[in-house]
């Protein structure tokens, strides 16, 4: 009974200590008081490290996608400002991963074609739903493409160079910390207007829809890493594959599920046009 109600008290206490270094930091803004908490939250860049789908070898090793997440984490902790209500590890997880997709589009002279290659796999995958009426193979895919199944292997791992995820800021012309990833806008529960709550209800029961036309194994990646929360690396561990395959298979989960949502959300658009009008003018 002891060592339960230890547990809870050593927590609290870590809590009040880790509250008082912010409150010196922002007030006094001592070089040791700065390392502390570089320290302190250290582990946050493996974390992303870890979660984000992406694979660059030849170009960028581990250490180095670690280092620039760390010159995220860095500018973190001198720009964070408790006052604003904001969790540290929320606000510091989106720099770093900024850092390293900063990195990378400045390093990666192939983003460009990268870019080009994520297009026409969704243009593909649009194509072929609206054609087949179901969620097309990746043999298909890769046939309606003109390619090889190992050029398609390859379209793969270019297109997981513009770090394909359900967590990049979703909507026209997103940027870092501009707007909110699809994951965040379903996670979202605290929005009070009523009309933002019934289209993010809309939009839960169009990915639920989406997800439902995956295949197993796909559905299982997408699981994994969003709902287990599973790294690249444990996710390889359970699928008994490579973590280069992995990303493969993340990045095809969710073009996949893309397309399949687009096709799902489109459907709905006219409903939601008939409900917005008729709140306009009730």
């Amino acid at each position: 009974m002891q060592a339960t109600t230890q547990a809870p008290t050593q927590a609290a206490t870590q809590a009040t200590e880790i509250e008082g270094l912010w409150t010196r930091h922002c007030r006094d803004r001592e070089p040791a008081l700065r390392e502390r908490l570089i320290v302190q939250y250290a582990p946050l860049v493996k974390y992303v490290v870890g979660r984000m789908a992406v694979s660059m070898p030849g170009l960028l090793s581990n250490e180095d996608i670690v280092s620039y997440g760390t010159i995220g984490l860095i500018q973190s902790v001198d720009r964070y400002d408790p006052s604003v209500g904001v969790k540290f590890e929320t606000y510091a997880i989106r720099r770093i991963k900024g850092s390293i997709l900063d990195a990378i589009r400045s390093l990666q002279a192939l983003s460009r074609d990268a870019s080009r290659r994520a297009r026409d796999l969704d243009r593909a995958y649009d194509e072929l739903i609206h054609q087949h009426g179901r969620m097309p193979s990746n043999r298909e895919v890769a046939e309606h493409l003109g390619m090889s199944s190992e050029e398609f292997s390859h379209a793969l791992q270019d297109a997981t160079l513009s770090v394909v995820s359900l967590n990049n800021a979703s909507g026209p012309d997103a940027g870092e910390g501009e707007r909110p990833s699809l994951i965040d806008q379903i996670a979202d529960e605290d929005a009070p207007d009523v009309s933002d709550q019934v289209e993010r209800r809309q939009l839960y029961e169009a990915l639920v829809k989406a997800l439902q036309q995956l295949a197993e194994r796909d559905r299982l990646v997408i699981n994994l890493y969003y709902y287990e929360d599973l790294t690249l690396k444990e996710i390889s561990d359970v699928l008994g594959v490579s973590t280069s395959r992995v990303s493969q298979l993340h990045a095809a989960a969710v073009f996949k599920l893309r397309a399949a949502l687009r096709v799902t959300v489109t459907k709905a658009a006219p409903a939601r046009t008939a409900t917005r009008a008729a709140r306009a003018t009730a």
